[in-house]
């Protein structure tokens, strides 16, 4: 059957493992092929291109938004580049080849880069050139990885075949899906191994809406094109039923089937098993997606499918994060006053910010936002409007699960936070019970998912 499969990140920098894991695993002939493989960056890469994820220290691109000499850190990629293709001479790859290829792609996106900075310096254009900037930059790691991959694999015997999404050489102003259908329109998957750039270039920015989460929107826009059987990505853990970091990897276990509702609660809280505009186009063509673990090549991981249910009343996932914050607005004229929510998610609309809670009583409503998501306005804005305006720092614990419509559950849950001492802020859930949410003291995160986990697992 033929499959579109993404690999993240971690698991390229394990590229044996992905090699023996993924490509070779029970495989052998023609079985080989009818395989799209949409690869990310080798891990770390896009961090050094653009900036560090987690600490968003800058990296090439923010020497160009500087205004700044970018020549120095462009010149550290291409040298970190040629070291990355050094470590795989092993596994057979084409070092010369490879290290030829990766400086004339970066020779390229030097010039476009030399001519924005002449743009930005000019003082007429400012944000479409940087926005020009980030994608050129982008491109480069996944250009680089699928370039690796692609050479090593052919050294192997296998047809293999890249598919650069990355336009470099096209001048031609195509949408993203039109590159896409361009780029395999001629190509016969039934003989052929295909290892494509996860970054796509299109005159609409695949950067400007998905921003990081490009590549798993390639993966999925790839997906929706060519309808196949299943979509896999590839993660270095599994999808598990709560985080073995927190509560020990032998107290947990994959969640094995969910559905695309409980993969949004799930980006909901920071925890994407796929970024959730990516997931759509999957749930709506009803594509199946299969969650794997890299280095477990033989257990099946997690489906997450449309329409599962688990015939079992359980709880699927434990989960949560530690970076919210609790706004509580009271206002003692709002009871029996139509309009008051009104005029809170008009403040919340006016600043671009979205929530993940929120409960109401007669004279106040509290909601829960992403700490990283608070702006100076809203609360001045708020402020203007209603008595009291309190935020407090917190963290949201959920249960998660596509069947947990049971008696006494939210009783147990309750009684093993009690049993920890952990004093509940906020609890709340919708009709459909497919999450519940408490909320909890910061410093109290982690052991509120232990003890639910144990309570609950």
């Amino acid at each position: 059957m033929l499959t579109v499969e993404k690999i993240g990140g971690t698991s390229m920098s394990a590229l044996k493992e992905v090699i023996d894991n993924i490509i070779f695993h029970e495989r052998t002939g023609d079985a080989l092929y009818n395989r799209v493989f949409v690869v990310s960056a080798f891990s770390g890469v896009t961090n050094l291109l653009l900036e560090n994820k987690k600490t968003k220290a800058p990296g090439v691109y923010g020497r160009v938004a500087a205004r700044a000499d970018f020549q120095a850190p462009l010149a550290a990629i291409v040298e970190k580049l040629k070291e990355i293709n050094a470590e795989y001479a092993g596994l057979g790859l084409d070092v010369t080849k490879a290290d030829d290829f990766i400086m004339g792609h970066v020779a390229k996106a030097r010039t476009y880069l030399e001519s924005a900075a002449i743009m930005l310096a000019s003082g007429y254009v400012n944000e479409g050139v940087l926005q020009a900037a980030r994608e050129i930059l982008a491109s480069i790691g996944e250009t680089h990885s699928a370039y690796v991959l692609t050479n090593i694999l052919a050294g192997k015997g296998i047809n293999a075949r890249l598919v650069d999404l990355s336009g470099f050489d096209d001048e031609r102003a195509l949408k993203i899906d039109e590159r896409i259908k361009d780029a395999f329109s001629g190509i016969d998957l039934k003989t052929c191994l295909c290892i494509v750039t996860g970054y796509t270039k299109g005159i609409e920015g695949i950067m400007r809406e998905f921003d990081r989460g490009y590549s798993e929107v390639t993966f999925s826009k790839i997906a929706e094109i060519l309808k196949p059987q299943e979509a896999i990505i590839h993660k270095e853990y599994h999808l598990s039923t709560a985080d073995p970091a927190l509560v020990g990897i032998e107290n947990v276990k994959p969640v094995g089937n969910t559905n695309y509702d409980i993969a949004d609660q799930l980006a909901d809280v920071g925890m994407e098993a796929i970024h959730p505009k990516a997931s759509k186009p999957l749930e709506i063509n009803g594509i199946h997606l299969r969650i794997k673990n890299t280095f477990e090549p033989s257990h099946p991981g997690t489906l997450i499918t449309r329409d599962y249910v688990s015939e079992l009343k359980r709880v699927e996932v434990i989960t949560g994060t530690a970076q919210q914050l609790l706004i509580d607005i009271y206002d003692p004229l709002m009871v029996g006053n139509v309009g008051s929510d009104l005029q809170i998610m008009q403040v919340f609309f006016k600043h671009s910010v979205s929530y993940t809670f929120k409960v109401t009583s007669a004279n106040s409503i509290s909601i829960v936002i992403w700490e990283q998501d608070l702006v100076p306005g809203l609360i001045n804005d708020l402020q203007s409007l209603f008595e009291k305006i309190r935020v407090e720092e917190v963290a949201m614990v959920c249960l998660l699960g596509t069947n947990m419509d049971q008696p006494g559950l939210l009783a147990k849950s309750t009684a093993a936070l009690a049993k920890h001492d952990i004093n509940i802020i906020s609890t709340g859930m919708a009709l459909r019970k497919v999450n519940i949410q408490f909320l909890v003291a910061r410093e109290q995160f982690k052991l509120a998912i232990i003890a639910l986990n144990q309570a609950l697992g």
